[in-house]
């Protein structure tokens, strides 16, 4: 009886044993994280961003978001500076209630990390005027902005800028529509080109490969929207054939390494990867979201 009881008690701790090297084995397997390639350590920065000075000044907001700063004449392309809604790697650079002044804001489309609502109304207050696609100006004026709504190729101009709106193709809502949901058309979505004092910066909004975007005057420099997701963005193998179609751009690289979300395509790109496929791969600057970077013409 005796032998039979210390049988039993063995084979309980042995199952208990292997139960927890089980769970023991699941708890590494979990904390196990895939790669995703990370933007540098934010650097805050405040007022001084939008002072006046004698360059233009550009600044990644994290997201797809960038600040800049043209001999005084400020502004934010695709701003979200709170309340996103997926888990974030980052710090903004910068809260809504610490801008002191926008003389425009651009939303180059309606999705939620482009024309963030949130923080749109909250910089209404410091901003003068609001600018997007036709569409998209029209959800602005619902949610009581002060906007401007354009075609493509439509011009605008404000203190030291001008520009218009670039095309771009990112209607991807109609692949998967909705009871009731309005068709998406090409004009919905945008780029933007910006004539600066100091030189020109082409901003790509999301978009899959377009010829257009290949046969435009060589820009300064490009603020893409890097995702590695080549279903409805430009992808790795187009974001490098669109780089080298500007073999002396300055690009800046926004839309990755900002949100933790390993699994998910359109918010993942590897600029090491990038760098492979371009000429000239120096040219491609890893900011950290708040690092100043100079705008110099380039000599296209």
């Amino acid at each position: 009886m005796k032998n039979i009881f210390l049988l039993l008690t063995a084979i309980v701790f042995t199952s208990i044993g292997i139960h927890a090297q089980s769970k023991t084995d699941i708890a590494k397997i979990k904390t196990i994280k895939k790669y995703q390639a990370k933007a540098p350590t934010t650097q805050p920065f405040g007022k001084e961003a939008f002072a006046k000075s004698n360059n233009t000044t550009i600044r990644w907001l994290g997201m797809a978001g960038f600040l800049v700063n043209s001999r005084g004449t400020t502004f934010m392309i695709d701003p979200l500076l709170e309340g996103y809604d997926m888990p974030l790697l980052m710090k903004f650079p910068i809260l809504p209630k610490e801008v002191p002044h926008l003389d425009a804001v651009f939303a180059t489309h309606s999705d939620n990390d482009h024309y963030s609502v949130e923080t749109f109304k909250d910089i209404a207050p410091v901003t003068t005027a609001f600018y997007s696609t036709i569409y998209v100006d029209s959800l602005m004026k619902n949610d009581g902005l002060k906007s401007f709504g354009y075609p493509i190729g439509g011009k605008f101009k404000f203190g030291k800028v001008k520009g218009k709106l670039i095309p771009a193709d990112h209607a991807w809502q109609n692949a998967y529509p909705r009871p009731g949901q309005r068709h998406f058309a090409p004009g919905d979505a945008c780029g933007f080109w910006f004539d600066t004092p100091d030189g020109t910066i082409y901003a790509t909004g999301d978009s899959r490969p377009m010829e257009e975007q290949l046969h435009m005057p060589a820009p300064d420099v490009i603020l893409l929207d890097y995702s590695e997701d080549a279903q409805w963005h430009l992808g790795l193998e187009a974001s490098a054939k669109l780089v080298n179609a500007y073999p002396k751009a300055t690009v800046l690289l926004g839309h990755w390494g900002f949100v933790d979300a390993p699994d998910f395509t359109p918010f993942n790109g590897d600029p090491a990867k990038l760098k492979k496929l371009v000429s000239n791969p120096e040219r491609i600057k890893v900011l950290a979201p708040g690092e100043p970077f100079v705008l110099k013409a380039v000599g296209n």
